[in-house]
C-alpha cells in the first residue's frame, strides 16, 4: 500500500482575498457569483498527503504517519476559458432570463436562498429543466403536463444519460487529485504528455510539435458555441463584457522545474458572471435660503465604507456574500464618489492595505491627492488589516498648507500622566487608560484654495481647516465618545488659535456614532452638556469616570450642523442595517465664517429596501450613507 500521495488543491479567490471558497466537490467546483470588472485569483498549492503506515497483520494500534514521496519542486501554470451561453431559468416569466443585473440575482430578489433547482421527474414535461429559485419552479409546474416515457421492447424506461467527465492519464508517479474535474472530451481517452509550463495538453498531443488539431480540443478558440473557450492564461482574469452570463473555468497545472513534467491538474468552474452595478439614482440637492456676499466655494461629502475586515456575513447575514466582497463593493463605492463631484471627501473605514492597493490610486487618477491615518491597534490578523480614516481634496481646487493626525490612546496618556498626576502603570492610572485607549484617530488639514479671490480689495488665497474623525463605536461607553469630542475639540482650538486672531474656518465630519440625543451631539451643537444628561451619570458599573467636571465639558467653537441648518432636522438614519437605523455621522461648521449652500437628502426607506432588507446591499456598498454638502467661505473669515 503506498502510504503517499499528492494532491494538487485550487482555491478560487473571488473577488477579494478576504472570500476563499474551498471546493470538495468531485463533479463540479461551483463558486461564488463573479461580477464584471472585479478580479478573480486562484491560489494553488500542491501538497504530501500523510496517510497511516500501519501494520495491517498485527493488532498494534500504534502507527506513524508518514509522507515517503513530498511533493517535488514545482510551478504552476493556469489558463481561463469562457463557457457557452446558458439558460438560467426555465420558466419564460423570470427577469433572470435576459438580466444579469446584480439587483436581480442577489438573495433578497430571489427570495432567500437563491439555490437552483432542477425538475427530476421523467414524466413531466419540466424534466430536468432548471429553475433560478423555486418561486420560478412553482410558477413553471402550473403549465407542466405529463409525457410518456420512452421504453424498451420490455416494456422498461429507459433513463437519459447524462454527461461524464472521462478519466485522465498522464506519464509519471503523480496522480490527480481525485475531486479534480476533468474537461469532457466525448468519450476520448485524455492523455497527459509532459509540456512546458503553461503549454497544457488536453487532447493527447503537445503543443509544441506543431501538429495539434481542434477538432477533438473541447478549448479550442474555433469551437462552437457550445463548448469552452480558452480565454486567458494570465494568474488573475478580471471578467469582461463578453463574459456576462456565462460561467468561467480554470485550469491549473502543476509542471516540475527540473523536467516540465505535468505533475498533477485541477479544474475550478465558476458561477454566472453578472454585470457591473447599474448606476444609483442621483441625489438632488437641496439649497438653503439665498445670502448675499461670500468668498470660495467648495463641495463636501463624508462616508463610512465599511471596512472589508467588518464586512462579514456573521454581522450582515441578509447580503450575499459576493455583494459583501471588497472588490464588488469598491466598483461601487468609488463610482458613487466620484459621481458627486466633490472638492473634498472624508472617509471612515478605510482599511490600510486597501487605501494603498485601491483608493489612493483610484482617487488620485480621479484628480485627487490626499492623506491616511490608520487606527494604532494592530492589524487584524496580516499586515494592513486594520481600518482608519482618508481625507482626499481636488488638485485643482485646493493646495495642502498643513496636516496633522490625532491619537486618542495618546490623549488618553497624557491625560493620566499630565491631567491627573497618575502613574500609568499604577491601578488607577492603568484601569483610566484602558477605558480610553480605543485606538481612534482623527486628522486635520488646512486647504487652500488654488485660485485666490478678493477679500477686502485684496486678492489673498482662502483656507479652511477640515477636521476627519471616527469615534468609538461601543453604544455602552458614551463617555468614552464623549472624552473623545471633547478632547478633540480642544486640540482644534489649540490648533486655530495658535494661528492669529483670525480664526481659520473649520470643518468636522465623520462618523461619531452618537445619535442626535446624545451628550456629544449636544456639546458639538450647544457647546455644553446638561448636569442631569445619561451619558454623564453612567455609574460605577461602567468603569472609572473619565470626564472632567461638569461645567468644564465645553468648548469655544460655535458650531452648526449641514443638514439640520439646510433641512431643518437631521436625517432619520445614516446607518442602516438590521440591527440599527439611526444618524451616526454629521457634518459640522464653523457658523461664524462658513455657510451651507444645500445638501443632500438621505434617500427614503423604499429606496434603500429597492435591493435588499437593508445595507449593505447590491446598490449601496456601505451600512452607511454618504453625506453631501456645497459650502461656503463667508467674506472677510479666511485667515
Amino acid at each position: 500500500i503506498d502510504c503517499s500521495q499528492s494532491f494538487l488543491h485550487c482555491n478560487l479567490s473571488t473577488l477579494s482575498d478576504n472570500y476563499v471558497h474551498k471546493s470538495y466537490n468531485q463533479s463540479s467546483l461551483t463558486h461564488s457569483i463573479q461580477i464584471q470588472g472585479c478580479s478573480i485569483r486562484p491560489h494553488a498549492y500542491m501538497y504530501g498527503k500523510k496517510l497511516d503506515d500501519r501494520d495491517s497483520s498485527t493488532n498494534n494500534s500504534t502507527h506513524n504517519k508518514v509522507c515517503r514521496e513530498p511533493p517535488p519542486n514545482h510551478e504552476f501554470s493556469y489558463r481561463w476559458f469562457r463557457g457557452p451561453t446558458i439558460e438560467p431559468c426555465a420558466y419564460e416569466g423570470c427577469p433572470r432570463r435576459t438580466s444579469f443585473s446584480p439587483h436581480d440575482w442577489s438573495k433578497h430578489a430571489l427570495g432567500g436562498s437563491g439555490c437552483s433547482l432542477q425538475c427530476v421527474s421523467a414524466q413531466s414535461s419540466l424534466y430536468k429543466a432548471t429553475f433560478c429559485n423555486s418561486d420560478c419552479f412553482v410558477k413553471a409546474w402550473k403549465t407542466q403536463y405529463t409525457i410518456q416515457n420512452s421504453s424498451d421492447t420490455n416494456g422498461n424506461n429507459i433513463p437519459q444519460a447524462r454527461s461524464s467527465t472521462p478519466l485522465r492519464k498522464r506519464t509519471g508517479s503523480y496522480c490527480d487529485d481525485d475531486r479534480s474535474v476533468g474537461s469532457s472530451n466525448s468519450g476520448n481517452d485524455v492523455n497527459y504528455i509532459p509540456a512546458t509550463p503553461g503549454e497544457i495538453s488536453v487532447n493527447g498531443g503537445n503543443n509544441n510539435n506543431g501538429n495539434n488539431t481542434t477538432m477533438n480540443n473541447p478549448y479550442s478558440t474555433q469551437s462552437s458555441e457550445d463548448e469552452w473557450i480558452e480565454i486567458s492564461r494570465d494568474q488573475l482574469y478580471i471578467p469582461h463584457t463578453e463574459d456576462i452570463g456565462r460561467k468561467l473555468k480554470v485550469e491549473a497545472a502543476a509542471y516540475s522545474v527540473e523536467s516540465g513534467e505535468l505533475l498533477m491538474h485541477r479544474v475550478v468552474k465558476t458561477d454566472l458572471v453578472l454585470s457591473r452595478t447599474p448606476e444609483p439614482e442621483k441625489r438632488n440637492l437641496v439649497t438653503a435660503k439665498p445670502a448675499g456676499g461670500g468668498g470660495a466655494r467648495f463641495r463636501i461629502v463624508t462616508y463610512n465604507i465599511l471596512a472589508e475586515i467588518y464586512a462579514t456575513q456573521q454581522q450582515y447575514p441578509y447580503a450575499d456574500l459576493w455583494a459583501l466582497s471588497w472588490d464588488f463593493r469598491f466598483q461601487n463605492i468609488i463610482r458613487e464618489i466620484v459621481d458627486v463631484g466633490p472638492d473634498i471627501v472624508c472617509l471612515q473605514e478605510v482599511q490600510a492595505d486597501h487605501y494603498e492597493s485601491h483608493l489612493y490610486n483610484a482617487m488620485h487618477e480621479a484628480g485627487f491627492e490626499g492623506v491616511y491615518k490608520q487606527k494604532t491597534r494592530q492589524a487584524m490578523g496580516m499586515t494592513g488589516k486594520v481600518d482608519g480614516c482618508a481625507l482626499f481634496w481636488r488638485r485643482t481646487k485646493f493646495h495642502l498648507v498643513e496636516s496633522y493626525s490625532i491619537e486618542f490612546n495618546e490623549l488618553a496618556q497624557r491625560q493620566v500622566t499630565q491631567g491627573m498626576g497618575l502613574n500609568p502603570r499604577s491601578e488607577e492610572g492603568a484601569s483610566i487608560l484602558n477605558k480610553l485607549s480605543k485606538d481612534n484617530v482623527a486628522q486635520l488639514v488646512v486647504l487652500e484654495t488654488a485660485q485666490p479671490s478678493m477679500t477686502r480689495g485684496n486678492r489673498e488665497p482662502n483656507q479652511v481647516c477640515i477636521a476627519n474623525t471616527h469615534l468609538y463605536s461601543n453604544k455602552d461607553c458614551p463617555d468614552v465618545k464623549l472624552w473623545q469630542t471633547l478632547h478633540l475639540l480642544q486640540e482644534l482650538e489649540t490648533f486655530i488659535m495658535a494661528r492669529g486672531p483670525a480664526n481659520l474656518p473649520l470643518m468636522i465630519c465623520g462618523d461619531f456614532n452618537s445619535t442626535p440625543d446624545s451628550a456629544v451631539y449636544d456639546l458639538l451643537s450647544r457647546q455644553l452638556v446638561h448636569p442631569g444628561h445619561p451619558d454623564v451619570n453612567t455609574g460605577d458599573e461602567n468603569g472609572p469616570s473619565v470626564l472632567p467636571d461638569i461645567m468644564s465639558i465645553t468648548h469655544s467653537h460655535m458650531l452648526g450642523s449641514v443638514y439640520n441648518t439646510v433641512l431643518g432636522e437631521e436625517p432619520k438614519f445614516t446607518n442602516y442595517t438590521m440591527q440599527f437605523k439611526g444618524v451616526l455621522d454629521y457634518m459640522w461648521y464653523s457658523t461664524r465664517n462658513l455657510r451651507p449652500l444645500s445638501a443632500a437628502p438621505i434617500p427614503d426607506e423604499s429606496v434603500l429596501t429597492r435591493h435588499g432588507d437593508a445595507l449593505p446591499s447590491t446598490q449601496y456598498s456601505s451600512d452607511h450613507l454618504m453625506q453631501i454638502s456645497d459650502m461656503q467661505i463667508v467674506s472677510g473669515g479666511s485667515r
